[in-house]
Formats: structure tokens, sequence, C-alpha cells
């Protein structure tokens, strides 16, 4: 359907879980997931980190490699950082899921891993926090991948223009942005900003849809009632277009979380997102 790859973000094919639970680890089997989504047609796979250790435990990041090889998924994603900025027992529990990662992403060849702002948006120091990802960066960048900040409209990094200034600041050509165009959208992020961002700071993008009006928080509206590509009012065509014109050429990225999308089974929900997404690439 088209000559783009598309990538299924984690949550995607994860099932009955959320980022709103305690326990996220996805109630599937990984073999289940990958080869849905290779069915499907994605390319990429997204892991949580949750998923990755138990994934591990039983297979082996061998095994995982292989398992992913087998279903044709050559883009690897993994998530997700947070707290890397602080201290104390924080920052001493991250820097544990840091290693971690790191030892993943080079065992399994991922393309970049994702991190995550301050969601309780307490006030922060530009120079401290680009001196911290420039750190993070370099460590990605050792191990053969990239470091992508996922910016959120209700955290301390609420916009593109504020992940571009903290990527800027940081200087790492392995650091750059994650554009989840749900973010975009709801902090009123015109397509027009989005052509503008330099190509090279561009390490992921996801595409998924949303109806015109936030229900609840942000934060209940992202989880519970995202829809797939082209059911909502985002204009994802102009999106998409404004992307490509800012150099991105993929892998693209679909992030569908709802309810009514961890209610499908796998291979239902797989079908789905890939298929709403390729229709918009082609």
């Amino acid at each position: 359907m088209t000559a783009e790859d598309v990538l299924a973000t984690c949550w995607t094919t994860a099932g009955d879980t959320a980022p709103d639970r305690k326990d996220q680890r996805s109630p599937l089997n990984l073999r289940d997931r990958a080869e849905a989504a290779g069915a499907a047609g994605f390319k990429g796979f997204g892991l949580l980190y949750a998923d990755l250790t138990e994934a591990e435990r039983e297979h082996g990041l061998a095994g995982v490699r292989s398992l992913f090889e087998d279903n044709g998924l050559v883009h690897i994603e993994l998530e997700f950082l947070t707290d890397w900025w602080t201290d104390g027992p924080r920052r001493a529990e991250s820097d544990n899921v840091r290693r971690d990662l790191l030892r993943a992403a080079e065992v399994l060849g991922a393309r970049h891993i994702k991190i995550g702002p301050d969601v309780e948006d307490e006030p922060w120091d530009l120079d401290v926090w680009a001196e911290e990802f420039a750190t993070l960066a370099t460590q990605a960048d050792g191990v053969g991948t990239r470091l992508g900040i996922e910016f959120l409209p209700w955290s301390n990094i609420k916009t593109v223009h504020d992940g571009l200034r903290l990527v800027e600041a940081a200087g790492h050509p392995a650091g750059g942005l994650i554009i989840d165009v749900w973010h975009t959208e709801r902090a009123h992020t015109p397509p027009s900003d989005l052509a503008k961002v330099p190509g090279s700071r561009i390490v992921g993008v996801e595409l998924n849809d949303a109806d015109s009006q936030v229900l609840g928080t942000l934060f209940e509206d992202t989880v519970r009632r995202r829809r797939l590509c082209g059911e909502g009012s985002f204009d994802l065509p102009g999106i998409i277009t404004a992307l490509r014109t800012a150099g991105w050429a993929g892998p693209w990225g679909v992030e569908i979380l709802s309810d009514a999308h961890r209610s499908l089974t796998v291979a239902e929900a797989a079908e789905a997102a890939y298929g709403s997404a390729a229709a918009l690439l082609k």
C-alpha cells in the first residue's frame, strides 16, 4: 500500500493495558504481537521497557532480535525513560532502566530510544537539561542508536518548539524529537511549523487521530480516546505533507491508545492501525 515503512508503537499491539495503569505490561505474548504486526504490513515495532524485560527473560535478547527479524520488523523502538534529569532515588532507578535500554538497543539494533519530559510540569533549567540530554545522546550514539524526546502538552516540554530548544541546546547529532501528532494538535501547533523543523532533528513520528473536543484531562483523552488515522478531526494529509517537507520519510509510527482499540484482538488491532495509516501514506 505504501513505499514508506510503518512502525507499530508499543501500545498499538499491547492489548488490554495502558499508560495510566500501575502495571503497564502487555498481557499478550510478544511472539503473537510480532507476528500480528508483521502480517498486517508493519516493518517496525515498539517495545515498552516493562515488556522488554519480560521478553528478555523468555527469549533472551538474541531471541527477541530473531523474533523481530523472522517477522520482517527491521525498525525497532524502545521506550520509555523518565527521570533522566533528576537525582536521588528516582535517578538511581532511572539509571538502571537506562543501562538496560542501552544494552538492549545494541543487541537488537534499535533505531532509537524514546525518553520523556517531566509530566509534573516542574520548573526546569535549560542548561542542566541540555547537559543531561547530551550525555544520554552520547551514550545512545555509543551503542549505535539515537535518542528521541517526546514532548507532551501537559508536561514541562509542551510543544515541538520547546523540544527543539532542548535538543538544539544539547547539540548532539544523535539527539532529536519524537513528534506525535496527537501532541502537536492538542498544543495547537500548525502543520506549517512542523515543516520548519530540521529534518536531522526528527528521530521519530507517530500518527493517530482524535475528536475535535478534549474529554476530561489531556492525559485521560490521549490514553482513552485516540482514533484510527482518518477517523477523527486532524488534518493528517496536511501534517504528513509538512513532515515530508521537513525531510521525514519514515518509518512512520502509529500509536493508537483507546478503550475501543484495547478491546480488539491483536490481529484486528494491528490490521486496523496499519491499514488506516498506510492509506494516508500512499
